[in-house]
């Protein structure tokens, strides 16, 4: 009988829920996967929402994963300088099949030093920052380059997850998994892309996010002096 397929989500202070939870779904829809929550404790975890998460197994005990992924969120910021967390990413990417994340987890990937010289997406608003780590920003749903699989904002953690069973399985497969989660989506509003979305629904986005942004920025630059 062959080995169950280790799958990890590494979840944080301030994760976007759903960065993990849309993936989540679609892998334990994938025969013989073995799913992780992973942190630092086995203690409750709060989201960026009223959601509290609750790890399933910590960085010490956690197996060797064939896939890892960091989902994104305000917290992300705090992991890119926590030795902690970036040296359990660079011991469990020595043995995974694929590296991948969702969102602004591919910045937590970049702080480890995963991401030089891959091609990488990530959240719109955290595009020019992957440059710092020494990726090449890439401006799509789900970004495949080698065994890095990175994935946009949020949305587009289903698509990042279908997209790896296909590579992981077959093609098939993935579609059976989309039709049964019966993911078919039509948007009420064209509003999911900077490029599309009405310049002031941007703006107001914009200035919601400055200070949260600053501090990324800040962090990002702190953890790229220590990677480059």
């Amino acid at each position: 009988m062959p080995s169950p397929r280790q799958i990890g989500f590494l979840v944080f202070p301030r994760v976007t829920q759903l960065d993990f939870t849309g993936p989540l779904q679609v892998f334990a829809m994938l025969p013989g996967a073995k799913l992780h929550l992973i942190w630092k404790r086995i203690e409750p975890v709060p989201s960026d929402s009223v959601m509290t998460l609750t790890p399933t197994t910590t960085f010490a005990d956690c197996p060797q994963l064939d896939v890892i992924c960091v989902p994104g969120g305000h917290g992300t910021n705090d992991l890119l300088n926590d030795d902690e967390v970036l040296d359990f990413l660079r011991r469990q990417a020595e043995g995974a099949q694929y590296v991948t994340s969702v969102c602004t987890g591919s910045l937590a990937l970049g702080a480890a030093g995963l991401l030089k010289g891959y091609r990488a997406a990530t959240h719109w608003s955290a595009m020019e920052m992957l440059a710092q780590f020494g990726a090449m920003p890439t401006k799509t749903r789900v970004c495949v380059d080698r065994n890095r699989i990175t994935g946009g904002g949020v949305t587009a953690g289903i698509d990042f997850a279908l997209t790896l069973v296909s590579i992981l399985v077959d093609r098939p497969t993935a579609e059976a998994i989309q039709l049964q989660m019966e993911y078919n989506p039509a948007p009420p509003f064209n509003s999911g892309s900077p490029d599309t979305a009405p310049a002031e629904v941007l703006a107001l986005l914009r200035e919601r996010g400055a200070q949260n942004h600053a501090r990324r920025l800040e962090a990002v630059k702190r953890a790229a002096e220590k990677v480059m």
